[in-house]
């Protein structure tokens, strides 16, 4: 149960990538694959201040393994095949609920037709069933019980809006298969038994501010002294 390039290019299959920190659907400030300050690596120093799709993938790796660590543990005595793995970590990353979950245990129990049930019962979100959901459930039970893959070594890509809003008109499909490849073969993967990212994730990067930042800061500068 090792996260392979394969597994995490799964997961991206269902998430969006974002370069700057961006606040969701509730205000909370995240950051490339759905990173929220929770998971150990503070996003807000992204705020207007874009990264490198490398960077992170970088950060989304070490943030992945954590949720691996948890799925490891609630099949230990159920050692999954790469798909199952993959699928597993694909809901767990999604829903946080992998340990609690009912489908887990009747999964184990070879009650397939029951576990199916239970499992598409996780395609709601604020009591609506979300199509988006149903879709990832359905593709993620058919890599559990099928090993059927759906990932293609791509990711989708948006921009933001000047309110730190998605702009979903920015979608593009951009292919991080190698980037995947070679991070995972340099890293080796991370230990999530450490408190803190490793010092090549968590040190932010050092690129100059480009022009439109540095406009911005004069001119937030120049209204708070006028305030």
């Amino acid at each position: 149960m090792k996260i392979t390039p394969r597994v995490a290019s799964e997961l991206l299959r269902h998430e969006g990538l974002v370069t700057q920190a961006y606040k969701d659907a509730v205000g909370v400030w995240t950051w490339s694959v759905g990173i929220t300050s929770m998971s150990g690596h503070q996003v807000e120093r992204y705020i207007d201040n874009p990264q490198t799709i490398e960077k992170c993938l970088q950060v989304y790796l070490w943030v992945l393994e954590k949720y691996a660590d948890k799925v490891r543990s609630v099949f230990k005595d159920y050692p999954l095949t790469e798909q199952q793995f993959a699928a597993a970590l694909s809901f767990h990353y999604n829903t946080g609920r992998i340990g609690s979950a009912s489908w887990v245990k009747l999964f184990k129990a070879g009650k397939t037709a029951q576990a199916r049930a239970s499992f598409m019962q996780w395609s709601k979100a604020g009591g609506r069933t979300l199509p988006a959901l149903v879709r990832r459930r359905e593709e993620e039970w058919d890599l559990l019980s099928r090993g059927i893959w759906h990932g293609d070594g791509k990711v989708t890509v948006y921009n933001t809006l000047s309110n730190h809003r998605i702009n979903w008109g920015t979608a593009k499909r951009i292919d991080v298969s190698n980037v995947l490849n070679r991070l995972l073969k340099e890293t080796n993967s991370w230990p999530s038994s450490e408190s803190s990212p490793p010092s090549s994730v968590e040190e932010p990067s050092r690129q100059s501010p480009g022009l439109w930042q540095v406009l911005l800061r004069l001119l937030r500068r120049w209204f708070s002294t006028s305030s």
